[in-house]
């Protein structure tokens, strides 16, 4: 089985299991669970920077999950992707209340580099990874380094700009001219 297939196989259970979860179905959620925890935990480490904190987000997330479970809709975009936004739009609010310090002192040499994932990885999302990752490349270095801290890592728009020491309007049009850049550059 190619990456492409085993990714379409994973989202169509993540589907199944959402909509068994809006029918109610524990044991669902308890599959889902199993599958989806660990990457989500992992990227809400990244994000809030405290495992204890994840941890407690964590459970957060399943509760909206279940709650929530019957707003999915398939055709709107794959299941993990819902899912994985969910987590991330949770860890912001965290972050929002818990008022949680993430930096000190820190500079732009500190923030690591970006990596990109496997082209497996991104199939997934509905977009020719190859396609995506040139797209990616074709971006300048800063609307590279601001998609990635914003999107991937979580980071606001002012906590990027508080890190590289550039000001907010330049950190909101880097994003915002490198997500249009790669919009244009995928559609072509």
């Amino acid at each position: 089985m190619s990456n492409t297939e085993a990714a379409n196989s994973m989202d169509d259970e993540l589907a199944r299991l959402v909509h068994a979860c809006a029918a109610r179905d524990r044991q669902a959620l308890r599959k889902l669970y199993d599958l989806m925890a660990g990457q989500m935990l992992a990227s809400l480490v990244r994000i809030l920077k405290r495992r204890a904190l994840a941890e407690e987000a964590l459970q957060d997330v399943f509760v909206s999950i279940w709650q929530r479970a019957a707003q999915f809709e398939s055709g709107r975009g794959p299941a993990r992707i819902w899912l994985m936004a969910i987590a991330r739009h949770r860890a912001i609010d965290v972050l929002r209340s818990e008022r949680v310090e993430l930096y000190r002192d820190a500079d732009v040499e500190q923030i690591p580099e970006p990596a990109m994932e496997g082209v497996g990885d991104w199939s997934s999302a509905g977009r020719s990874a190859a396609a995506l990752a040139r797209c990616f490349e074709e971006l300048s270095g800063e609307q590279r380094r601001g998609i990635e801290l914003a999107f991937v890592n979580g980071y606001s728009h002012a906590d990027i700009a508080r890190v590289t020491g550039e000001p907010l309007g330049t950190i909101k049009s880097w994003i915002r001219r490198g997500l249009a850049s790669l919009r244009q550059c995928l559609e072509t």
